[in-house]
């Protein structure tokens, strides 16, 4: 029940991004990011040095200028993009009335998790549904969002009640969502093309350990290729981002994309669904490092389709997920 007919918070949650693409600020965000155990579960005693003695000495430099590609003028793509759809959802949630406080938090960096809890502590909510917006549940991402609200919460007296969403992988309105954009973009483009999905990859003892990104993963781009009625020549599933010697979830995206204009696929399209808001792995991974992949394979016609962003069909999204998820409060 409602207590008291107070306001119900809603905290989305979305993984984190340097404060200025400057090689000091990535340091930072970096140091913070792979201290994460969920991030990377090597021995701390064998992964410190590596991480304080190589990895921050040498990443910043190079991770920043990746980031001066795609900063916008408002900020970083995560953040403004996100800023912008938590906005859009606080408006389409409150149309008929104040009864949501929408704000956003990082698991690494601004804004916190305490920044968003003096939000709702202004409002007086009692009530917090959070929604990550990771749509395929992961250990690495979503339990570490988990994990860092948790701890805030350490150091609070009271604590409302709390509605914790794990993912939204096959919701039919994100797969409508999904398709809809897809389509839109053939359209625009003037037909369908081989349609590539290409997620964040994973370690793949994560998913040995049970860590059941992969088959989200896997059922998010099933429920679009049903949808969209596509055959099985017709699409590819794969995984990017994959850094170190151990072996992560397959296929890897980049060696996927270097074979198939020898396959006879000279015309791509690509969309990561594991993505909510576009960053710098879509921006700068995608559109720019497989893109100048594919071409030059002898690849000849490449379009990233973009997140959902800030999309109307992004808010719907989000709207139909908290009301659903909040109405046991509003009775």
């Amino acid at each position: 029940m409602n207590q008291n007919n107070s306001l119900i918070g809603v905290l989305l949650m979305n993984l984190g991004t340097p404060e200025a693409p400057t090689p000091a600020a990535v340091k930072k965000y970096l140091k913070e990011f792979l201290s994460d155990p969920r991030v990377v579960d090597v021995n701390p005693l064998i992964w410190k040095p590596i991480l304080n003695g190589v990895i921050l000495n040498v990443r910043p430099k190079k991770v920043a200028k990746v980031y001066q590609e795609v900063w916008m003028d408002e900020g970083s793509p995560l953040l403004v993009l996100g800023q912008r759809l938590t906005k859009k959802v606080d408006q389409a949630l409150n149309q008929d009335g104040k009864r949501f406080v929408v704000t956003m938090a990082m698991t690494y960096g601004k804004p916190s998790v305490e920044e968003a809890a003096k939000v709702f502590r202004e409002n007086k909510v009692e009530q917090i549904f959070v929604l990550p917006m990771y749509p395929q549940f992961s250990r690495s991402t979503t339990a570490a969002a988990y994990d860092r609200l948790m701890a805030s919460l350490k150091r609070c007296p009271h604590w409302p009640a709390l509605n914790l969403m794990q993912d939204y992988a096959d919701h039919p309105v994100y797969i409508d969502a999904l398709v809809k954009s897809i389509e839109e973009h053939w359209q625009k483009q003037g037909g369908k093309r081989h349609l590539m999905f290409s997620y964040h990859g994973v370690p793949k003892r994560y998913v040995r350990e049970g860590d059941p990104y992969q088959r989200r993963c896997e059922a998010t781009t099933a429920a679009v290729v049903k949808q969209l009625g596509l055959t099985e020549d017709e699409y590819t599933h794969a995984y990017q981002s994959r850094f170190g010697r151990e072996e992560w979830l397959k296929p890897y995206a980049d060696e996927t994309i270097r074979a198939m204009p020898g396959k006879g696929i000279k015309a791509l399209n690509m969309i990561s669904p594991a993505f909510a808001i576009d960053c710098i792995e879509t921006l700068e991974e995608i559109d720019m490092q497989l893109r100048e992949e594919f071409e030059g394979a002898g690849g000849e016609q490449f379009d990233y389709i973009p997140a959902l962003n800030d999309s109307p069909d992004h808010v719907n999204l989000y709207k139909q997920l908290v009301l659903e998820n909040t109405q046991h409060w509003m009775n």
